[in-house]
């Protein structure tokens, strides 16, 4: 019988943080850093196409691992299982600085961009702490209270973004022309193959991280073994079909020149498609989207540090929960994500996270190999989720990852030199650090 059968974080709730987490930053301010490399919106809508085929094969990989190890903290728990605890402890450092920090980081930096865009009389730099000060604190309250705010936030966020795709199609269906910056051209597929889609594609999966979110609080799920893993390809799955039209809507509401470059696509493309007017209150419906984001990466990455917390005794204060909320560990990561807001550029905190990010994850996929490798006695009957199609969805997901991952630190060398040092400083710790049990 499941740990929580019965009690717990129910489907719904996974599900919303599934998607909460994925739909924000990367879609919302990624086009224009795409098009500064690619000048074709066919070529653009396959990258996103792409990413969301290459994050199906993580979630599919994912599922498995979670219906075999039901217990929170996501890469943490499965690398420290796997392979060992020192690799489990570097997971746990990247997560919590470039998994969700960074990312809280940015999608209140884009928070903050798009209010500025809508209210021109706020400051952008107190918008962006006071959304991650705020959130952090809502969260401090109790389980079910966390859960209550993240549907609602998401909840709002899909109607928002629903609103804003009607808008788009209503407005191609005005002018059936603009369709046409979306069908392939002279030059289209070659644009695909050239080294500066690598940098796109990047992007691309920014915009997809979070797919994985649910296993960062399998412990707190009912039923962890089939919950986790449905409510990672469903999402996924739901997350890619968005992305894909939200992107069309962007690219034929505005010309490339005016999107290329800008941090708040959306912003230009609500202006284009509904005047100054609209523009300030689609602007305004996008900030209010991003709140169900940095709700999400705020509810889960803590969870990652209470389990380093429950296995370290050196970090035994962060395990402590009031409530059944890791409130110590919230606060150390509202400390982060304030520090990177205040000191970072956006492009350059994305791209630092990813490298180390796409690192653990594939490691984790490579993980679900062993782990059938060494279970081959083991009947797939008795794992409620496995991975459909295998090995293809884990190949998949390593040689895309592993594609992108080579031309970032080819092009990007010393901010990837600066992900690889973040990997290994607890590696180079862990043999001082005393576990107060060995997994």
């Amino acid at each position: 019988m499941d740990k929580n059968e019965g009690r717990g974080i129910g489907f719904l709730t996974c599900l919303s943080l599934v998607t909460a987490t994925m739909v924000g930053t990367g879609v919302f301010t990624s086009l224009g850093f795409q098009l500064q490399e690619l000048r074709s919106g066919f070529s653009i809508l396959c990258l996103w196409i792409l990413g969301g085929l290459i994050s199906l094969c993580g979630a599919l990989s994912y599922a498995e691992l979670a219906s075999r190890t039901p217990r929170s903290g996501g890469e943490y728990t499965y690398l420290s299982e796997i392979y060992h605890p020192a690799l489990g402890f570097m997971a746990a450092a990247v997560s919590l600085i470039a998994g969700f920090a960074a990312p809280i980081s940015l999608s209140a930096i884009a928070f903050g961009t798009y209010l500025h865009a809508a209210l021109p009389s706020c400051p952008t730099g107190l918008s962006t702490i006071a959304v991650v000060v705020l959130i952090s604190f809502g969260h401090l309250g109790s389980l079910e209270k966390s859960s209550l705010l993240q549907n609602g936030v998401t909840a709002l966020k899909f109607l928002l973004v629903g609103l804003f795709i009607i808008f788009g199609i209503a407005s191609v269906c005005y002018h059936p022309d603009s369709i046409r910056v979306l069908l392939p051209k002279q030059g289209s597929f070659a644009e695909l193959t050239r080294p500066t889609s690598g940098i796109a594609l990047l992007f691309v999966l920014y915009a997809y991280s979070g797919w994985n979110a649910a296993t960062y609080l399998a412990g707190e799920v009912r039923h962890p073994r089939r919950t986790i893993g449905y409510s990672l390809v469903v999402g996924t799955l739901s997350v890619t079909f968005l992305y894909v039209i939200l992107n069309a809507v962007f690219l034929t509401a505005a010309p490339a020149r005016d999107l290329s470059g800008v941090l708040n696509v959306g912003s230009v493309a609500a202006t284009h498609l509904m005047g100054a007017i609209g523009g300030r209150i689609m602007s305004t419906i996008i900030a209010l989207g991003l709140l169900a984001s940095i709700s999400a990466m705020i509810w889960a990455g803590p969870r990652v540090t209470q389990c380093v917390g429950e296995d370290y005794s050196i970090f035994a204060p962060l395990a402590k929960r009031r409530n059944k909320i890791p409130q110590r560990a919230i606060l150390l990561q509202l400390m982060l994500v304030l520090g990177m807001v205040v000191f970072g550029s956006f492009e350059t905190v994305l791209i630092f996270a990813q490298i180390p990010l796409l690192f653990c994850l594939m490691l984790g996929v490579v993980g679900l190999i062993i782990c059938r490798h060494r279970s081959n006695n083991t009947p797939l009957e008795d794992i409620p989720f496995t991975c459909p199609f295998y090995p293809i969805p884990p190949l998949i997901f390593l040689i895309c990852s592993g594609g992108g991952l080579l031309y970032s630190v080819i092009t990007k060398p010393w901010i990837a030199l600066a992900g690889g040092i973040l990997m290994l400083i607890p590696l180079f710790l862990h043999r001082w650090i005393s576990p107060t049990r060995h997994l």
